[in-house]
């Protein structure tokens, strides 16, 4: 029970923080978090402890609990893009995180024409003809479509076989599922995007990097000229 009262009050005053309502420089107390969320000592400082862990705050003696600039804050954190996403900075974070996908994920997919496993190779080529099969459905905003499209991605930052790459799965996961949550996947996908996906796991299968690359390239581009489009109408 504690575990889930501390839970919500970090969901909760992350949130907040995030949107904007309680600005960097504001300084708070743990005795105003238990009045606020009517909770026990420990409880306040548990989530506390959760928010200065990815940046969002900064808990000091005789200072308080002072809420940090938005540049020092974990940017790749899941739980900073979730609560980007639900508030007033959401067109701003899905930029943010697609301009990183345009940068990394075609030398991702460079990376994997040369070092992906054949098992890697085929679940590619699996999940982009599923991902054919569900846009020719009329299926694009789905969650059978979202599922398959984080599992693509996924994997591709995983074949890379780079570390560093691959520990960019939980913020593309996150950002994927975000924007079909706020109803922002369209059921039949973009031209090209969904055919895309397949060239880049057949030039992986083939072990064609130049080619995995351009293809990963051209996709990142649609997808990112589709949230900036979103944005314009929003």
């Amino acid at each position: 029970m504690a575990s889930d009262m501390h839970g919500d009050i970090t969901s909760t005053l992350g949130a907040r923080i995030a949107a904007g309502d309680v600005p960097p420089g504001s300084v708070l107390t743990l005795a105003q978090l238990e009045r606020d969320h009517d909770a026990s000592r420990t409880v306040v400082r548990e989530a506390v402890r959760v928010l200065e862990s990815i940046g969002m705050v900064r808990s000091r003696r005789r200072v308080g609990i002072t809420v940090q600039p938005r540049e020092d804050w974990e940017a790749n954190s899941p739980q900073v893009i979730e609560w980007n996403l639900q508030g007033p900075f959401r067109q701003q974070q899905l930029e943010a995180l697609m301009e990183l996908r345009v940068a990394v994920e075609p030398t991702a997919a460079m990376l994997a024409a040369g070092r992906a496993t054949p098992a890697q190779r085929a679940e590619l080529r699996r999940l982009a003809d599923r991902l054919r099969e569900l846009s020719d459905r009329g299926l694009g905003a789905s969650d059978d479509f979202l599922q398959a499209d984080v599992e693509f991605h996924s994997l591709l930052l995983c074949a890379s076989g780079n570390p560093q790459l691959r520990a960019l799965c939980d913020p593309v996961r996150e950002v994927l599922t975000g924007r079909s949550r706020l109803g922002m996947t369209p059921a039949t996908p973009a031209a090209g995007t969904v055919a895309e996906h397949s060239a880049v796991a057949d030039a992986i299968a083939r072990g064609d990097a130049d080619e995995a690359e351009h293809h990963s390239r051209e996709h990142m581009r649609s997808v990112r000229s589709e949230i900036r489009a979103d944005g314009s109408l929003g």
